[in-house]
């Protein structure tokens, strides 16, 4: 399966064990363009990330001892997500602004992404 395909919400775990949640992702001239929830408000500096590397496999996904995986598949994972339902909650209040389509591949086009 393509990563680029995947609609179903997605972690990263890195090599140091650490994992994020995948909102956005885009090829990168240099690997993996990600956006993590809440990017549009915590700041691009903190919530986009570039993973440099070749992205292999088909779910799981790896990129420089990097693993990316449907989040909560094969088992729970409290932290993700309850990390996934909180941002899902904020997006559904009606007050809320999410950048749309356009907005966020024209940003990710300015850090390199190829759309």
């Amino acid at each position: 399966m393509n990563l680029f395909s995947v609609t179903a919400p997605l972690t990263i775990r890195y090599p140091s064990g650490d994992r994020k949640i995948i909102i956005e992702k885009f090829r990168h001239q240099q690997g993996l363009l990600f956006f993590e929830p809440f990017w549009h408000i915590n700041g691009l500096d903190s919530s986009v990330h570039l993973i440099r590397g070749e992205l292999s496999g088909d779910g799981p996904w790896k990129i420089a001892d990097h693993v990316i995986t449907v989040t909560a598949c094969h088992g729970t994972d409290a932290e993700m997500a309850t990390q996934l339902t909180e941002w899902q909650a904020f997006l559904s209040m009606p007050e809320q602004r999410y950048p749309g389509d356009d907005e966020i591949r024209y940003l990710a086009q300015k850090l390199g992404a190829i759309i």
